[in-house]
């Protein structure tokens, strides 16, 4: 079931970029779907009852949110197209707490996941061949980003730049490693060229997380290889970084410095973001322990600043939706991986993935699947084959 979540994870970007979507949230629904059905012949382990509990906490969201939408607004779709995450998380937590997996399956899973990132990739060379006839500015680009939102491009362009960074530490053969590289270069560059920082940022946040653990839990011998992987990683990113410099007339940097196209320095480096955490956060403060239900935030916000806008910061939308239910399921969701951790350390990705889904829901909130499926393969159990020890035959 992992290998279909996987997949449709990966799949739901490019799905909505060229109309393959059967519904915008299909990916979500999808991989409830598949994991459902997963327990529904594995079950799930009984220590993973904080998400069956933060899963309850999403509930009375719901019931405030039938009692304070406007009677013109389809509360059903309103209500589907903000809980299809946080529930996708869940269910994806629940299937995967604790869950043992070979460390070979986990990397065919991880596999499966890239597959499809990297036909993004290919789509988006056909796309917008020629970067510089898109240029328009040091704004999120959608002619780069095959005509789709550049955040959730690069969100998942970040993804799977992580993953290939990560598959070249863990994997030694260097044939693949090569390939991989030269995958790397591919996807990193038309994630750069999104101009949308958030997603390669994160990307870069998440690679730095792995790294580290790697490199000091890891085995002496191994120390000097990874050294070695990181630094040819980092040189062939630097020159991606100068091909796109060069590519986008030097905006690209103005774009990272925070500079619009004539050079000057932007007032709001979270191009509107900070407001829009505002008026959430001002809406828990207004109602701290009901929230004002699911999917009232945008009409809120719209009633008190004038703007229609959707959030792009899960955790303050949590808040001003949920009250002190989001609080609490918050809580739950930061808490719990931390103690997974100190009871099993055999998934050297967990802190990694948990990087991904944190700094992914504060800069794009949950509007694809990634975060949440992510966030469950942080608890996964991984199992390593034990050597055999050579048998001695004694005379």
């Amino acid at each position: 079931m992992l290998f279909g979540a996987a997949y449709v994870t990966g799949f739901e970007v490019l799905s909505r970029m060229t109309g393959g979507a059967f519904t915008y949230e299909f990916a979500k629904y999808a991989v409830i779907g598949f994991l459902v059905l997963g327990m529904f012949y594995r079950g799930f382990t009984r220590t993973s009852w904080p998400y069956v509990f933060y899963l309850f906490l999403l509930i009375p969201g719901v019931l405030f949110s039938a009692i304070n939408l406007n009677y013109n607004t389809d509360v059903g779709n309103a209500i589907g197209f903000n809980l299809s995450g946080p529930v996708c998380l869940g269910i994806s937590a629940l299937y995967c707490y604790n869950r043992k997996i070979p460390k070979e399956r986990f990397a065919s899973i991880l596999h499966v996941l890239i597959l499809p990132i990297i036909s993004i990739t290919i789509y988006l060379y056909f796309y917008t061949p020629s970067i510089r006839d898109a240029l328009e500015g040091t704004a999120s680009n959608f002619a780069a980003s095959g005509g789709y939102g550049p955040n959730q491009v690069a969100t998942v362009l970040g993804l799977g730049m992580f993953i290939l960074f990560a598959r070249l530490l863990t994997i030694n053969k260097a044939f693949i490693n090569i390939i991989d590289l030269l995958l790397l270069a591919l996807v990193s560059y038309r994630g750069i060229v999104t101009f949308s920082r958030g997603g390669i940022i994160t990307a870069a946040i998440c690679a730095l997380v792995f790294l580290i653990f790697l490199y000091f839990f890891n085995k002496t011998e191994s120390k000097r290889n990874i050294a070695v992987k990181v630094g040819v990683t980092a040189c062939v990113i630097f020159g991606i970084w100068v091909v796109s410099s060069i590519t986008t007339l030097g905006l690209i940097d103005k774009r990272y410095s925070n500079e619009n196209a004539a050079g000057e320095l932007k007032e709001d480096i979270t191009t509107g973001r900070s407001k829009l955490i505002a008026s959430e956060l001002e809406a828990f403060y207004e109602y701290p322990i009901t929230g004002i239900g699911v999917g009232k935030v945008k009409e809120y916000r719209q009633n008190k600043t004038g703007v229609l806008s959707a959030t792009h910061n899960e955790l303050s939308r949590l808040l001003s939706e949920h009250g002190v239910f989001g609080f609490l399921a918050i809580i739950i969701l930061l808490i719990t991986p931390v103690l997974f951790w100190f009871a099993n350390q055999s998934n050297p990705y967990l802190f990694a993935f948990l990087a991904f889904w944190f700094l992914t829901i504060n800069h794009s909130s949950m509007r694809i699947a990634a975060p949440a499926f992510i966030y469950g393969l942080a608890l996964l159990n991984i199992t390593y084959e034990k050597k055999k020890k050579p048998i001695v035959h004694r005379e």
